[in-house]
């Protein structure tokens, strides 16, 4: 085992040197972990002579979504609200929720496809 010296940092002192320069040159951590120097001048010198050779200052953009944006036929209203409103819409309520006068609702346990067209009385 090798035994520290008063000119070197702690193994863990310098991994958070180095991750503070990489951080500060716009590293990521582990980019950051191949950063030679034992003291914090020598680190930021390195972080920034790597992000330079990485072009990390100006990354490249986004490549655009395949199909174009994403919720387009949505509309532009959003939350909660919105969407109560577009159900109160949908389906007829009024702002508190409730049916207009006149407009009945449709009457559970009925089947809506089932048609009266006949009586079987004379059975």
């Amino acid at each position: 085992m090798t035994e520290i010296t008063p000119e070197q940092p702690h193994p863990a002192e310098l991994e958070l040197a180095k991750a503070k320069a990489a951080l500060a040159a716009g590293l990521t951590i582990e980019q950051g972990a191949r950063l030679q120097g034992a003291t914090d001048e020598e680190l930021q010198a390195d972080a920034t002579a790597f992000a330079a050779e990485l072009n990390a200052a100006n990354p490249a953009p986004p490549a655009p979504l395949s199909g174009g944006n994403r919720g387009s036929d949505v509309g532009s209203a959003t939350g909660v609200a919105a969407g109560a409103a577009a159900y109160r819409a949908k389906h007829g309520l009024d702002d508190n929720g409730r049916r207009p006068e006149g407009r009945s609702a449709p009457t559970s346990g009925q089947n809506p496809f089932s048609t009266r067209t006949y009586d079987m009385d004379g059975r």
